[in-house]
């Protein structure tokens, strides 16, 4: 049956000769993965600059409850990003929040509040021009809203590494910007330093372990710590 859907490009992987299999975090459906015909050549009907990573898309989808491979009927780009691609912090970023989301998007069911934060949250990226360097905090705190784990001040974030024993200290001037960051939109200023930055970076990643399974670690870490300071 034919549905229409909004969607978030995650990722996609070469099939075969000319085709992708691609997950697309869908408004409709949670994270699906579709297979696309043709698209490496130069004859397909879709281009391959369609499935690029967190492409927002307005969607004509075949789905079947039944089958863990779907197709797509019809796309086209809702609201092409005109700076993530090329801006360097933001690319960054985008790297750094795609690898989140891969790890993260299980449920393949309906969720509208999560996916029009995710949809509005690379839109804000998108268009921002001050602040960006704090962007990724904020995000990993309001995603984790989302997510249904987030603690509703950062003493419990304190009493859980504590508790299972994760050797990365919460002191009183950690916990003071986590609760800032709680309460903090993209684009409000908040002054900190490299160091300490990548240490609340650690501080959230090392919370998301913990209720995460499977996390692991992610290959953007290094890169975003570096253009990030």
């Amino acid at each position: 049956m034919l549905h229409k859907t909004k969607g978030i490009v995650i990722n996609f992987i070469p099939y075969r000769e000319t085709s992708i299999i691609c997950k697309i975090y869908t408004e409709k459906f949670g994270i699906q993965s579709y297979i696309e015909n043709g698209v490496r050549t130069a004859r397909g009907k879709n281009k391959i600059a369609l499935f690029q990573p967190l492409t927002l898309l307005d969607l004509v989808v075949y789905h079947d409850d039944k089958k863990d491979l779907h197709r797509i009927s019809e796309l086209k780009c809702t609201a092409p990003l005109t700076e993530i691609p090329f801006e360097i912090r933001k690319s960054t970023i985008s790297i750094f929040l795609n690898e989140l989301l891969s790890k993260t998007l299980k449920e393949q069911t309906e969720n509208e509040s999560l996916f029009f934060f995710l949809y509005q949250s690379i839109l804000t990226l998108d268009v921002m021009q001050d602040h960006i360097e704090n962007f990724h905090l904020i995000f990993l705190i309001k995603y984790s809203f989302q997510l249904g784990f987030a603690p509703q001040q950062a003493e419990e974030i304190a009493v859980q590494f504590k508790e299972f024993g994760v050797n990365i200290p919460v002191e009183q001037e950690t916990k003071r910007y986590l609760d800032m960051l709680m309460h903090a939109q993209y684009t409000d200023q908040i002054e900190m330093g490299k160091t300490f930055r990548n240490h609340l970076l650690d501080v959230l990643l090392n919370f998301y372990r913990l209720h995460q399974e499977e996390f692991g670690e992610l290959k953007s870490l290094a890169v975003l710590r570096e253009i990030m300071s």
